[in-house]
């Protein structure tokens, strides 16, 4: 072992000192300076040899580190050597570098793995200091600003001066959503910003997404449902108008040519009024679905005013608390805190939590312990305001569906509230997330800006 071989000659070189010492001191006392001086030249000796066995294992130590520092891996030191103990420092020493190699290529790569990961990544990532010096950016981030290399943010000035100022004044968690236009594209970007210290320096961690391609397929999955339902609505509305029309018409002709008023038969001219009342109906209420679409295209700006969200909240709460009673649901309204201020339409918001609110009630209505909750609430700066109920809640397969225009599963109704509730959130550049788990809770909540 290198420490025992090393704190044997440790000990034996001190004892020998101090020998030497007392030997010093004795013929220094009895006045034999001969013999005082021969001791103080051998106590000299050992200093020196002491010194110098401290300083072959330092030097061997400080040349490893410096090695180590300059990632230079190759030293070895000799195994053999005159001194016992330097041979076992040497051993454990080029042990000790074989590990720090073993570790620093390992740990080369996977950083070599990392950047190749980064580098292929279909997100843009940088990262830049507070003087707007930009450390790294992967080729996807390159392409997506349209320049390279980048090294500055001021060099975003070449691409777009709003989306130089836009990272200028970008902080920790920002979202933001950019347009960028140039002679061959047009990208919608949305950014994310997240603060990061690196070697004990801040620095701003910025993604960036094209959102082109996801909007799109969005927008084509929105109309494919979109279209669905009214087909469905549609065809459920002409179909009969069709099918009675064809027994009409057979009713008045014969042979392709119409019949006389006197070849009619009571039952015939009772079926055919009846029809027509049919018809009638089926071409009104064709009307009110038509009506219903016009609404929610017909949305009109918010007029914002700041809203007391406990006024609101309760107000809901007077609306609908004799229905509530009535279909043995307790509904509770909460505000945290209680002076919270919302800038919203007020008229447009009551209509929205009015028909969450309905929604919720005449869900949980044959539920035990029924309960429908209005919260309003600010948590990290960030204003909400929830519907709970503990009814049956809303199945999986049904998420996607139930903000789409006219999709219901009711038997009556337009089913356009949800979605008009959608249409009037993002008129507010707000959102509307629901959350269900079937038969514990189902959540729909209201984000505000």
């Amino acid at each position: 072992m290198v420490s025992n071989n090393f704190y044997y000659r440790l000990i034996v070189r001190v004892v020998f000192i101090g020998i030497t010492a007392l030997g010093i001191a004795y013929t220094f006392i009895n006045k034999e300076f001969l013999f005082s001086g021969l001791w103080f030249l051998f106590f000299v000796v050992q200093i020196i040899l002491l010194v110098r066995f401290f300083n072959q294992m330092n030097s061997a130590i400080a040349y490893l580190f410096k090695a180590m520092k300059n990632e230079d891996f190759t030293l070895r030191f000799p195994k053999e050597t005159k001194l016992k103990s330097l041979n076992e420092l040497n051993h454990s020493l080029n042990l000790l570098n074989d590990t720090v190699q073993d570790l620093y290529l390992k740990n080369e790569a996977k950083e070599k793995y990392y950047q190749e990961i980064i580098k292929q990544a279909d997100i843009g990532i940088l990262t830049v200091n507070p003087a707007g010096h930009i450390l790294f950016a992967n080729p996807t981030m390159e392409r997506l600003l349209n320049h390279s290399p980048l090294n500055h943010i001021k060099q975003l000035q070449q691409v777009d001066e709003k989306l130089y100022q836009l990272f200028s004044e970008l902080k920790p968690f920002d979202r933001k959503l950019v347009e960028l236009t140039n002679e061959r594209e047009q990208k919608q970007l949305a950014l994310k910003s997240r603060g990061i210290v690196l070697n004990e320096q801040e620095l701003l961690l910025v993604v960036a997404q094209d959102i082109d391609k996801e909007l799109d397929e969005k927008q084509t999955e929105s109309w494919v449902r979109l279209i669905r339902v009214l087909t469905h609505e549609i065809m459920n509305t002409i179909t009969p108008i069709t099918s009675i029309s064809d027994t009409i018409i057979k009713y008045f002709s014969k042979n392709g040519e119409a019949i006389s008023a006197s070849d009619l038969e009571e039952a015939q001219i009772q079926n055919t009024v009846k029809g027509l009342q049919v018809i009638k109906d089926q071409g009104g209420d064709l009307m009110d679905f038509v009506q219903s679409y016009r609404t929610l295209l017909s949305v009109p700006e918010p007029d914002r005013t700041l809203v007391n969200g406990f006024n609101l909240i309760n107000k809901i709460q007077v609306l609908l608390e004799t229905q509530a009673k009535e279909s043995g649901v307790e509904f509770t309204i909460d505000c945290t805190p209680l002076n919270l201020e919302i800038y919203i339409d007020e008229k447009q918001i009551s209509q929205v939590l009015l028909n969450l609110c309905k929604n919720a009630i005449q869900s949980s209505e044959n539920t035990n312990n029924a309960q429908v909750q209005l919260i309003a609430k600010q948590e990290s700066g960030i204003k909400t305001i929830e519907v709970r109920d503990n009814g049956p809640g809303i199945p999986k397969e049904l998420m996607e569906e139930i903000f789409v225009p006219f999709f219901t599963t009711k038997t009556s109704g337009t089913g356009i509230g949800l979605s008009l509730s959608k249409r009037v959130m993002q008129l507010h550049g707000g959102s509307i997330k629901v959350h269900s788990i079937p038969s514990v809770e189902t959540v729909f909540r209201l984000t505000f800006i």
